[in-house]
């Protein structure tokens, strides 16, 4: 199979891309670091509300302790979302000029 960034025929990784597209991946994702901002306040708004607002409208802490399960699915969530737009939004980035192919 090809790579579908730079359709080099070698060994293709896990993540169906090559080696090189994969390292280029991860120095290019880097710049993007704070994109875990949001899904970690995300889960924790989710784990305070559960947390503390349930056991004061007399419900039970059972219940309010399914509020960690409830953060932690939206954490997981979310940045699987962010990492399927990040990786959509890698594809589409123009190549670097070493791989451009050259005219003889």
């Amino acid at each position: 199979m090809t790579c579908p960034r730079c359709q080099d025929d070698g060994d293709l990784g896990p993540t169906g891309w090559c080696a090189d597209c994969e390292r280029a991946y991860d120095t290019w994702v880097r710049r993007h670091a704070s994109d875990i901002l949001g899904p970690v306040l995300a889960a924790m708004t989710i784990v305070t509300v559960a947390g503390m607002v349930i056991p004061l409208l007399g419900y039970s802490m059972l219940f309010a302790t399914t509020g960690v399960f409830g953060g932690f699915a939206a954490l997981l969530g979310l940045h699987g979302a962010n990492r399927r737009r990040r990786r959509r939004q890698f594809l589409q980035a123009p190549l670097p000029r070493a791989y451009l192919p050259t005219k003889t």
